[in-house]
Protein backbone atom coordinates (compact mmCIF):
# COMPACT_ATOMS: atom_id res chain seq x y z
CA UNK A 1 0.00 0.00 0.00
CA UNK A 2 2.82 2.56 0.96
CA UNK A 3 4.45 1.32 -2.33
CA UNK A 4 1.69 2.54 -4.62
CA UNK A 5 1.17 5.73 -2.12
CA UNK A 6 4.83 6.19 -3.21
CA UNK A 7 4.22 5.52 -6.91
CA UNK A 8 0.99 7.92 -7.18
CA UNK A 9 2.30 10.72 -5.10
CA UNK A 10 5.60 10.77 -7.81
CA UNK A 11 3.35 10.43 -10.75
CA UNK A 12 1.61 14.07 -8.95
CA UNK A 13 4.76 15.05 -9.01
CA UNK A 14 5.64 14.56 -12.63
CA UNK A 15 2.45 16.27 -13.55
CA UNK A 16 3.13 18.80 -12.04
CA UNK A 17 6.62 19.29 -13.00
CA UNK A 18 5.61 18.47 -16.71
CA UNK A 19 3.57 21.40 -16.36
CA UNK A 20 5.60 23.85 -14.86
CA UNK A 21 8.43 23.06 -17.15
CA UNK A 22 6.02 24.28 -19.93
CA UNK A 23 6.21 28.02 -18.33
CA UNK A 24 10.36 27.88 -17.86
CA UNK A 25 10.95 31.21 -16.08
CA UNK A 26 14.05 32.70 -17.10
CA UNK A 27 15.68 33.59 -13.21
CA UNK A 28 18.51 36.11 -14.83
CA UNK A 29 16.42 37.80 -16.71
CA UNK A 30 14.12 38.30 -13.86
CA UNK A 31 16.37 39.63 -11.39
CA UNK A 32 17.75 42.06 -14.16
CA UNK A 33 14.03 43.21 -14.50
CA UNK A 34 13.94 42.98 -10.27
CA UNK A 35 17.15 45.23 -10.23
CA UNK A 36 16.04 47.95 -12.66
CA UNK A 37 12.43 48.75 -11.66
CA UNK A 38 13.25 48.11 -7.78
CA UNK A 39 16.73 49.67 -7.07
CA UNK A 40 16.80 52.19 -10.55
CA UNK A 41 13.04 53.22 -10.92
CA UNK A 42 11.59 56.36 -12.47
CA UNK A 43 8.30 55.91 -12.16
CA UNK A 44 7.76 58.67 -9.95
CA UNK A 45 9.33 61.00 -11.79
CA UNK A 46 7.05 60.01 -15.08
CA UNK A 47 4.31 60.70 -12.55
CA UNK A 48 4.87 63.91 -11.05
CA UNK A 49 5.35 64.95 -15.19
CA UNK A 50 1.90 63.40 -15.88
CA UNK A 51 0.07 64.74 -12.92
CA UNK A 52 1.91 68.08 -11.37
CA UNK A 53 3.42 68.90 -14.85
CA UNK A 54 0.54 68.47 -16.82
CA UNK A 55 -2.50 68.94 -14.80
CA UNK A 56 -5.89 67.81 -14.90
CA UNK A 57 -6.20 65.53 -18.11
CA UNK A 58 -9.97 65.23 -18.89
CA UNK A 59 -10.87 63.80 -22.61
CA UNK A 60 -10.37 66.36 -25.37
CA UNK A 61 -8.40 68.93 -23.16
CA UNK A 62 -4.99 70.86 -23.15
CA UNK A 63 -3.75 68.72 -20.17
CA UNK A 64 -4.30 65.48 -21.83
CA UNK A 65 -2.61 67.09 -24.56
CA UNK A 66 0.61 67.58 -22.44
CA UNK A 67 0.51 65.27 -21.04
CA UNK A 68 0.45 62.92 -24.50
CA UNK A 69 3.11 64.95 -25.72
CA UNK A 70 5.14 64.31 -22.79
CA UNK A 71 4.95 61.05 -22.98
CA UNK A 72 5.73 60.59 -26.56
CA UNK A 73 8.56 62.31 -26.18
CA UNK A 74 9.96 60.28 -23.38
CA UNK A 75 9.23 56.92 -24.85
CA UNK A 76 11.14 58.07 -28.29
CA UNK A 77 13.93 59.17 -26.02
CA UNK A 78 13.79 55.92 -24.28
CA UNK A 79 14.36 54.49 -27.62
CA UNK A 80 10.87 52.87 -28.35
CA UNK A 81 10.02 52.76 -32.29
CA UNK A 82 6.76 54.41 -33.54
CA UNK A 83 5.89 56.63 -31.15
CA UNK A 84 3.25 58.61 -31.64
CA UNK A 85 -0.59 60.48 -30.78
CA UNK A 86 -2.60 57.74 -32.82
CA UNK A 87 -6.47 59.76 -33.81
CA UNK A 88 -9.19 56.84 -33.21
CA UNK A 89 -11.93 59.38 -34.86
CA UNK A 90 -14.29 61.56 -33.35
CA UNK A 91 -14.92 62.59 -29.67
CA UNK A 92 -16.25 65.98 -29.34
CA UNK A 93 -15.45 69.40 -27.22
CA UNK A 94 -12.29 69.56 -25.01
CA UNK A 95 -12.94 71.66 -22.01
CA UNK A 96 -11.34 73.22 -18.67
CA UNK A 97 -11.34 74.80 -15.66
CA UNK A 98 -9.65 78.56 -15.91
CA UNK A 99 -10.79 80.04 -12.75
CA UNK A 100 -13.21 78.92 -10.14
CA UNK A 101 -13.96 80.81 -6.93
CA UNK A 102 -17.08 80.94 -4.84
CA UNK A 103 -18.13 81.67 -1.20
CA UNK A 104 -21.01 82.63 0.91
CA UNK A 105 -21.05 86.16 1.89
CA UNK A 106 -24.17 86.25 3.78
CA UNK A 107 -25.00 85.43 7.00
CA UNK A 108 -21.12 85.42 6.55
CA UNK A 109 -18.00 84.89 4.59
CA UNK A 110 -17.21 81.71 4.03
CA UNK A 111 -15.25 80.15 1.24
CA UNK A 112 -16.75 76.95 -0.37
CA UNK A 113 -15.37 73.63 -1.77
CA UNK A 114 -16.84 73.06 -4.93
CA UNK A 115 -15.79 72.04 -8.54
CA UNK A 116 -17.33 72.89 -11.76
CA UNK A 117 -19.00 70.55 -13.55
CA UNK A 118 -17.43 68.84 -16.47
CA UNK A 119 -18.29 70.77 -20.05
CA UNK A 120 -20.80 73.26 -18.25
CA UNK A 121 -20.36 76.95 -18.87
CA UNK A 122 -18.91 79.43 -16.33
CA UNK A 123 -20.61 82.58 -14.76
CA UNK A 124 -19.52 85.56 -16.95
CA UNK A 125 -17.73 87.35 -14.08
CA UNK A 126 -18.91 87.76 -10.84
CA UNK A 127 -21.84 86.73 -9.46
CA UNK A 128 -23.45 87.88 -6.69
CA UNK A 129 -26.90 86.59 -5.31
CA UNK A 130 -29.21 85.17 -2.72
CA UNK A 131 -29.50 81.40 -2.99
CA UNK A 132 -32.91 79.89 -4.09
CA UNK A 133 -33.90 76.39 -2.33
CA UNK A 134 -35.96 74.45 -5.73
CA UNK A 135 -38.67 72.07 -4.23
CA UNK A 136 -39.89 70.06 -7.02
CA UNK A 137 -40.93 66.84 -6.86
CA UNK A 138 -43.17 67.02 -10.30
CA UNK A 139 -42.55 69.10 -13.49
CA UNK A 140 -45.61 71.08 -13.03
CA UNK A 141 -43.64 72.41 -9.61
CA UNK A 142 -41.57 74.40 -10.94
CA UNK A 143 -44.05 76.77 -12.44
CA UNK A 144 -43.78 78.27 -9.10
CA UNK A 145 -40.72 79.39 -10.15
CA UNK A 146 -41.40 81.14 -13.37
CA UNK A 147 -39.68 84.53 -13.48
CA UNK A 148 -38.09 84.32 -10.24
CA UNK A 149 -34.23 82.78 -11.23
CA UNK A 150 -32.93 84.48 -13.53
CA UNK A 151 -29.45 85.61 -12.29
CA UNK A 152 -29.95 83.72 -9.12
CA UNK A 153 -27.86 80.50 -7.30
CA UNK A 154 -30.05 77.88 -6.22
CA UNK A 155 -29.88 74.71 -4.57
CA UNK A 156 -32.00 71.84 -4.17
CA UNK A 157 -33.48 69.86 -0.71
CA UNK A 158 -32.29 66.56 -0.15
CA UNK A 159 -32.74 64.21 2.28
CA UNK A 160 -29.34 63.10 2.91
CA UNK A 161 -27.25 63.11 6.07
CA UNK A 162 -23.61 63.24 6.25
CA UNK A 163 -22.75 60.27 8.87
CA UNK A 164 -19.36 59.76 10.84
CA UNK A 165 -17.08 56.87 9.86
CA UNK A 166 -14.67 54.85 11.95
CA UNK A 167 -13.95 52.87 9.38
CA UNK A 168 -10.64 53.11 7.77
CA UNK A 169 -10.12 55.18 4.56
CA UNK A 170 -7.24 52.79 3.05
CA UNK A 171 -6.96 48.72 3.37
CA UNK A 172 -4.95 46.09 1.64
CA UNK A 173 -6.24 42.98 0.94
CA UNK A 174 -5.90 40.37 3.80
CA UNK A 175 -4.71 36.73 3.08
CA UNK A 176 -8.21 35.48 3.82
CA UNK A 177 -9.44 38.10 0.96
CA UNK A 178 -6.73 36.81 -1.73
CA UNK A 179 -7.20 33.37 -0.80
CA UNK A 180 -11.49 33.55 -0.95
CA UNK A 181 -10.36 35.29 -4.61
CA UNK A 182 -8.21 32.58 -5.56
CA UNK A 183 -11.14 29.98 -4.90
CA UNK A 184 -13.47 32.11 -6.98
CA UNK A 185 -15.33 30.03 -9.67
CA UNK A 186 -15.50 30.70 -13.04
CA UNK A 187 -18.17 33.14 -13.62
CA UNK A 188 -20.86 34.29 -16.22
CA UNK A 189 -20.65 37.31 -18.25
CA UNK A 190 -22.53 40.29 -17.27
CA UNK A 191 -25.12 39.23 -19.59
CA UNK A 192 -26.03 36.45 -18.17
CA UNK A 193 -26.00 38.02 -15.25
CA UNK A 194 -28.00 40.58 -15.33
CA UNK A 195 -32.19 39.41 -15.25
CA UNK A 196 -33.37 39.78 -18.97
CA UNK A 197 -36.23 42.08 -17.85
CA UNK A 198 -34.14 44.57 -16.18
CA UNK A 199 -35.38 47.07 -18.61
CA UNK A 200 -38.98 46.42 -17.83
CA UNK A 201 -37.62 46.16 -13.62
CA UNK A 202 -38.71 49.08 -10.90
CA UNK A 203 -35.37 49.99 -10.36
CA UNK A 204 -34.95 50.32 -14.32
CA UNK A 205 -38.46 52.57 -13.93
CA UNK A 206 -36.94 54.53 -11.11
CA UNK A 207 -33.88 55.27 -12.67
CA UNK A 208 -35.54 56.58 -15.79
CA UNK A 209 -38.01 58.50 -14.16
CA UNK A 210 -35.31 60.32 -12.13
CA UNK A 211 -33.28 61.29 -15.12
CA UNK A 212 -35.96 62.53 -17.18
CA UNK A 213 -36.90 64.72 -13.94
CA UNK A 214 -33.47 66.35 -13.34
CA UNK A 215 -33.50 66.95 -17.23
CA UNK A 216 -36.57 69.09 -17.40
CA UNK A 217 -35.20 70.96 -14.00
CA UNK A 218 -32.16 71.43 -16.02
CA UNK A 219 -34.09 72.75 -19.11
CA UNK A 220 -36.37 75.42 -16.86
CA UNK A 221 -33.28 76.89 -15.42
CA UNK A 222 -31.66 77.42 -18.56
CA UNK A 223 -34.73 78.91 -20.20
CA UNK A 224 -35.25 80.79 -16.48
CA UNK A 225 -31.69 82.06 -17.38
CA UNK A 226 -30.37 80.98 -14.03
CA UNK A 227 -27.52 82.25 -12.74
CA UNK A 228 -25.72 79.26 -10.78
CA UNK A 229 -26.77 75.46 -9.40
CA UNK A 230 -25.34 74.31 -6.54
CA UNK A 231 -25.34 70.62 -6.63
CA UNK A 232 -24.19 68.15 -3.64
CA UNK A 233 -21.57 66.12 -4.61
CA UNK A 234 -21.16 62.36 -3.17
CA UNK A 235 -18.38 62.38 -0.31
CA UNK A 236 -16.98 63.55 2.88
CA UNK A 237 -14.45 65.43 4.98
CA UNK A 238 -14.24 68.09 1.82
CA UNK A 239 -14.02 64.95 -0.80
CA UNK A 240 -15.67 66.12 -3.85
CA UNK A 241 -16.32 63.11 -6.44
CA UNK A 242 -16.78 65.06 -10.04
CA UNK A 243 -18.93 64.45 -12.63
CA UNK A 244 -20.01 65.71 -16.17
CA UNK A 245 -23.18 68.41 -16.17
CA UNK A 246 -23.41 68.35 -19.85
CA UNK A 247 -22.46 66.68 -23.11
CA UNK A 248 -19.69 66.77 -24.82
CA UNK A 249 -20.89 66.11 -28.32
CA UNK A 250 -19.81 69.28 -30.51
CA UNK A 251 -23.38 69.83 -30.73
CA UNK A 252 -24.73 69.49 -27.31
CA UNK A 253 -27.23 72.14 -25.76
CA UNK A 254 -25.52 74.52 -23.47
CA UNK A 255 -26.40 74.59 -19.91
CA UNK A 256 -26.54 76.71 -16.73
CA UNK A 257 -23.10 77.15 -14.70
CA UNK A 258 -23.29 74.12 -12.15
CA UNK A 259 -20.91 73.36 -9.44
CA UNK A 260 -20.52 70.39 -7.03
CA UNK A 261 -20.22 71.38 -3.94
CA UNK A 262 -18.74 69.31 -0.77
CA UNK A 263 -21.42 67.54 1.17
CA UNK A 264 -20.65 69.71 4.27
CA UNK A 265 -20.68 72.90 2.22
CA UNK A 266 -24.13 72.20 0.47
CA UNK A 267 -25.75 70.81 3.55
CA UNK A 268 -24.89 74.19 5.97
CA UNK A 269 -26.20 76.15 3.02
CA UNK A 270 -29.26 74.08 2.81
CA UNK A 271 -29.63 74.00 6.77
CA UNK A 272 -29.91 77.76 7.05
CA UNK A 273 -31.91 78.32 4.49
CA UNK A 274 -34.87 76.17 5.60
CA UNK A 275 -34.24 77.43 9.20
CA UNK A 276 -35.53 80.97 8.22
CA UNK A 277 -31.63 82.61 7.35
CA UNK A 278 -30.95 84.28 4.39
CA UNK A 279 -28.02 83.30 2.21
CA UNK A 280 -25.86 84.54 -0.42
CA UNK A 281 -22.89 83.64 -2.56
CA UNK A 282 -20.29 85.36 -4.93
CA UNK A 283 -18.89 82.85 -7.34
CA UNK A 284 -16.70 83.58 -10.40
CA UNK A 285 -16.10 80.87 -12.30
CA UNK A 286 -14.44 80.59 -16.18
CA UNK A 287 -14.50 77.35 -18.16
CA UNK A 288 -13.49 76.94 -21.69
CA UNK A 289 -14.57 74.48 -24.36
CA UNK A 290 -12.32 73.65 -27.26
CA UNK A 291 -13.67 72.88 -30.64
CA UNK A 292 -10.63 73.15 -33.13
CA UNK A 293 -10.15 69.90 -32.88
CA UNK A 294 -12.85 67.45 -32.14
CA UNK A 295 -10.63 63.92 -32.95
CA UNK A 296 -9.60 61.51 -29.79
CA UNK A 297 -6.18 60.44 -29.64
CA UNK A 298 -4.03 57.50 -28.06
CA UNK A 299 -0.52 57.52 -27.43
CA UNK A 300 1.08 54.66 -28.74
CA UNK A 301 4.98 52.96 -28.87
CA UNK A 302 6.07 49.63 -29.63
CA UNK A 303 9.69 48.09 -29.18
CA UNK A 304 10.08 45.48 -32.35
CA UNK A 305 9.95 41.84 -32.26
CA UNK A 306 13.36 40.65 -33.54
CA UNK A 307 12.32 36.85 -34.23
CA UNK A 308 11.40 36.42 -38.07
CA UNK A 309 8.63 34.30 -36.99
CA UNK A 310 6.98 36.10 -34.17
CA UNK A 311 7.74 39.42 -34.73
CA UNK A 312 4.41 40.19 -36.33
CA UNK A 313 2.87 39.10 -33.37
CA UNK A 314 2.37 41.53 -30.21
CA UNK A 315 1.98 41.84 -26.77
CA UNK A 316 0.42 44.54 -25.19
CA UNK A 317 0.25 46.77 -22.27
CA UNK A 318 -1.40 50.17 -21.28
CA UNK A 319 -3.87 51.88 -19.29
CA UNK A 320 -5.97 55.43 -19.45
CA UNK A 321 -4.22 58.61 -19.41
CA UNK A 322 -7.50 60.85 -19.32
CA UNK A 323 -8.68 61.66 -15.59
CA UNK A 324 -11.38 63.62 -14.13
CA UNK A 325 -11.10 67.62 -13.55
CA UNK A 326 -10.94 68.24 -10.18
CA UNK A 327 -7.45 67.28 -9.26
CA UNK A 328 -4.43 65.73 -11.71
CA UNK A 329 -5.66 61.97 -11.66
CA UNK A 330 -3.01 60.63 -9.69
CA UNK A 331 -4.75 57.13 -8.84
CA UNK A 332 -6.48 57.53 -11.94
CA UNK A 333 -4.91 57.01 -13.86
CA UNK A 334 -1.77 58.36 -13.44
CA UNK A 335 -0.17 55.47 -11.39
CA UNK A 336 -1.68 52.73 -14.10
CA UNK A 337 0.20 54.58 -17.30
CA UNK A 338 3.33 55.72 -15.18
CA UNK A 339 3.73 51.84 -14.70
CA UNK A 340 3.20 51.10 -18.01
CA UNK A 341 5.71 53.76 -19.19
CA UNK A 342 7.78 52.40 -16.91
CA UNK A 343 7.46 48.48 -17.67
CA UNK A 344 8.79 49.69 -20.92
CA UNK A 345 11.64 51.36 -20.24
CA UNK A 346 12.56 48.59 -17.86
CA UNK A 347 12.88 46.24 -20.72
CA UNK A 348 14.89 48.83 -22.82
CA UNK A 349 17.30 49.65 -19.87
CA UNK A 350 18.47 45.87 -19.43
CA UNK A 351 18.79 45.70 -22.85
CA UNK A 352 15.89 42.80 -24.03
CA UNK A 353 15.29 41.72 -27.49
CA UNK A 354 11.93 40.58 -28.13
CA UNK A 355 11.30 37.69 -29.88
CA UNK A 356 7.40 39.32 -30.09
CA UNK A 357 6.97 42.92 -30.30
CA UNK A 358 5.32 44.90 -27.32
CA UNK A 359 3.48 47.69 -28.05
CA UNK A 360 1.93 50.50 -25.05
CA UNK A 361 -1.18 52.32 -25.83
CA UNK A 362 -2.29 54.67 -23.32
CA UNK A 363 -5.55 55.15 -23.80
CA UNK A 364 -8.09 58.77 -23.88
CA UNK A 365 -11.51 59.05 -23.02
CA UNK A 366 -11.82 56.09 -21.22
CA UNK A 367 -14.15 57.81 -18.55
CA UNK A 368 -16.71 58.72 -21.19
CA UNK A 369 -17.04 54.83 -21.98
CA UNK A 370 -13.67 53.22 -22.94
CA UNK A 371 -13.69 55.37 -25.92
CA UNK A 372 -10.04 55.00 -26.81
CA UNK A 373 -9.63 50.96 -26.40
CA UNK A 374 -12.65 50.37 -28.18
CA UNK A 375 -11.90 52.58 -31.50
CA UNK A 376 -8.55 51.04 -31.05
CA UNK A 377 -9.90 47.08 -31.43
CA UNK A 378 -12.26 48.55 -34.03
CA UNK A 379 -10.12 50.48 -36.43
CA UNK A 380 -7.08 47.77 -36.07
CA UNK A 381 -8.77 44.75 -34.60
CA UNK A 382 -12.28 43.86 -35.70
CA UNK A 383 -15.87 45.06 -35.19
CA UNK A 384 -17.53 43.37 -31.60
CA UNK A 385 -21.28 44.00 -32.94
CA UNK A 386 -20.82 41.74 -35.79
CA UNK A 387 -17.88 39.82 -35.24
CA UNK A 388 -15.71 41.07 -38.15
CA UNK A 389 -12.28 40.28 -37.64
CA UNK A 390 -9.27 42.07 -39.19
CA UNK A 391 -5.73 40.51 -39.55
CA UNK A 392 -4.40 41.75 -36.78
CA UNK A 393 -6.89 40.10 -34.24
CA UNK A 394 -5.25 36.75 -34.57
CA UNK A 395 -1.66 38.42 -33.86
CA UNK A 396 -2.53 39.80 -30.12
CA UNK A 397 -0.87 37.38 -28.33
CA UNK A 398 -2.01 39.21 -24.48
CA UNK A 399 -3.17 42.63 -23.63
CA UNK A 400 -2.72 43.98 -20.01
CA UNK A 401 -4.03 46.52 -18.57
CA UNK A 402 -3.75 48.53 -15.04
CA UNK A 403 -6.27 50.69 -13.42
CA UNK A 404 -7.69 50.58 -10.08
CA UNK A 405 -5.05 53.01 -8.48
CA UNK A 406 -1.79 53.36 -6.72
CA UNK A 407 -1.83 50.09 -4.58
CA UNK A 408 0.46 47.17 -5.45
CA UNK A 409 -0.09 44.28 -7.59
CA UNK A 410 -1.62 41.70 -5.75
CA UNK A 411 -2.08 38.89 -8.90
CA UNK A 412 -4.32 38.75 -12.02
CA UNK A 413 -7.63 38.42 -12.68
CA UNK A 414 -8.39 35.30 -15.64
CA UNK A 415 -11.26 36.97 -16.83
CA UNK A 416 -12.65 33.87 -18.17
CA UNK A 417 -9.44 33.00 -19.62
CA UNK A 418 -8.73 29.27 -17.45
CA UNK A 419 -6.33 27.95 -19.35
CA UNK A 420 -4.05 31.11 -18.78
CA UNK A 421 -4.35 30.33 -14.72
CA UNK A 422 -1.01 27.58 -14.76
CA UNK A 423 0.78 30.32 -17.16
CA UNK A 424 0.55 33.50 -14.53
CA UNK A 425 0.75 31.17 -11.57
CA UNK A 426 4.26 30.53 -12.54
CA UNK A 427 4.97 33.86 -13.85
CA UNK A 428 4.33 35.17 -10.24
CA UNK A 429 6.00 32.61 -8.19
CA UNK A 430 9.52 35.19 -8.52
CA UNK A 431 7.17 37.58 -6.96
CA UNK A 432 5.65 35.99 -3.78
CA UNK A 433 7.97 37.99 -1.53
CA UNK A 434 7.02 41.15 -2.77
CA UNK A 435 3.26 39.83 -2.32
CA UNK A 436 1.68 39.23 -5.70
CA UNK A 437 0.47 35.21 -5.61
CA UNK A 438 -2.94 35.34 -6.35
CA UNK A 439 -4.77 34.11 -9.54
CA UNK A 440 -8.52 34.45 -9.40
CA UNK A 441 -11.31 32.86 -11.94
CA UNK A 442 -12.81 35.97 -11.11
CA UNK A 443 -13.48 38.91 -13.47
CA UNK A 444 -13.55 42.44 -13.32
CA UNK A 445 -14.72 45.12 -14.86
CA UNK A 446 -15.59 48.63 -15.74
CA UNK A 447 -12.43 49.44 -17.82
CA UNK A 448 -10.17 48.78 -20.79
CA UNK A 449 -9.37 45.30 -21.13
CA UNK A 450 -13.16 44.24 -22.17
CA UNK A 451 -12.50 46.18 -25.61
CA UNK A 452 -10.06 43.37 -26.20
CA UNK A 453 -11.81 40.76 -24.13
CA UNK A 454 -15.23 41.10 -26.18
CA UNK A 455 -12.98 40.53 -29.63
CA UNK A 456 -11.72 37.56 -28.03
CA UNK A 457 -8.23 38.72 -27.11
CA UNK A 458 -7.10 37.33 -23.49
CA UNK A 459 -7.38 40.69 -21.89
CA UNK A 460 -6.24 40.69 -18.03
CA UNK A 461 -6.35 43.59 -15.67
CA UNK A 462 -4.07 42.85 -12.13
CA UNK A 463 -5.69 42.68 -8.83
CA UNK A 464 -4.26 45.64 -7.01
CA UNK A 465 -4.68 46.65 -3.42
CA UNK A 466 -7.39 48.80 -3.28
CA UNK A 467 -5.80 51.83 -0.80
CA UNK A 468 -8.10 54.48 -0.28
CA UNK A 469 -9.26 54.51 -3.95
CA UNK A 470 -13.03 54.27 -3.59
CA UNK A 471 -13.42 56.04 -0.33
CA UNK A 472 -10.91 59.10 -0.92
CA UNK A 473 -9.32 59.51 -4.36
CA UNK A 474 -11.36 57.94 -7.76
CA UNK A 475 -12.71 60.81 -9.49
CA UNK A 476 -11.97 63.65 -6.90
CA UNK A 477 -10.88 66.83 -5.76
CA UNK A 478 -8.00 64.57 -3.69
CA UNK A 479 -6.39 62.65 -6.50
CA UNK A 480 -3.27 64.07 -6.43
CA UNK A 481 0.80 62.90 -6.64
CA UNK A 482 1.06 62.59 -2.78
CA UNK A 483 -1.47 60.01 -2.68
CA UNK A 484 0.78 57.98 -4.90
CA UNK A 485 2.64 54.58 -2.79
CA UNK A 486 6.49 54.89 -4.39
CA UNK A 487 6.89 51.41 -3.18
CA UNK A 488 3.76 49.83 -4.72
CA UNK A 489 4.45 51.73 -8.19
CA UNK A 490 7.64 50.32 -8.44
CA UNK A 491 6.81 46.32 -7.19
CA UNK A 492 3.42 46.81 -9.90
CA UNK A 493 6.29 48.12 -12.79
CA UNK A 494 8.69 45.47 -12.07
CA UNK A 495 5.97 42.57 -12.37
CA UNK A 496 4.31 44.25 -15.58
CA UNK A 497 7.79 43.80 -17.01
CA UNK A 498 8.40 40.72 -15.77
CA UNK A 499 4.29 39.42 -17.10
CA UNK A 500 5.77 40.93 -20.69
CA UNK A 501 9.32 39.84 -21.02
CA UNK A 502 7.58 36.07 -20.45
CA UNK A 503 4.60 36.79 -22.88
CA UNK A 504 6.76 37.95 -25.79
CA UNK A 505 9.30 34.97 -25.20
CA UNK A 506 6.80 32.11 -24.66
CA UNK A 507 6.55 29.35 -27.63
CA UNK A 508 3.13 29.96 -27.83
CA UNK A 509 0.82 32.59 -27.54
CA UNK A 510 -1.38 32.81 -24.41
CA UNK A 511 -4.52 30.36 -24.92
CA UNK A 512 -7.66 31.69 -25.96
CA UNK A 513 -11.25 31.42 -25.07
CA UNK A 514 -14.26 30.52 -27.34
CA UNK A 515 -14.51 33.37 -29.51
CA UNK A 516 -17.78 35.00 -28.86
CA UNK A 517 -20.82 35.18 -30.68
CA UNK A 518 -22.22 38.55 -32.70
CA UNK A 519 -24.99 39.60 -30.36
CA UNK A 520 -28.49 39.22 -31.59
CA UNK A 521 -29.76 41.81 -33.66
CA UNK A 522 -33.65 42.82 -31.92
Amino acid sequence: MKKHLLLSCLLLAGIGTSVYAQEPVDAAMTQKIREEGLKNSKVMETAFYLTDVSGPRLAGSPGLKRAQEWAVGQLTKWGMANAKREPWGKFGKGWEVQKNYAAITVPYYHAIIAIPKAWTPGTNGLLKSEVILIKADTITDLDKYKGKLQGKAVIFDVAITIKQSFKADATRYTDSALTAMANTKPQASRQQQRPADFANSPQFAAMRKARAMRTAINTFLKNENAGLILSMSRGSDGTVFTTNGASYADTAQTVAPELETSGEDYLRILRLIKGGQKVEIEADIKTQFFTDDLQGYNVVAEIPGTDKKLKEQVVMIGGHLDSWHAATGATDNAAGSAVMLEAMRILKAVGFKPKRTIRIALWSSEEQGLHGSRNYVLNHLGDPKTMVLKPEQSKISAYYNLDNGTGKIRGIYLQGDSAAGPIFQTWLDPFKDLGAATVTAGNTGGTDHLSFDALGIPGFQFIQDPLDYGTRTHHTNMDTFDKLIEDDLKQAATIVASFVYNTAQRKDMIPRKVLPKAPEVK
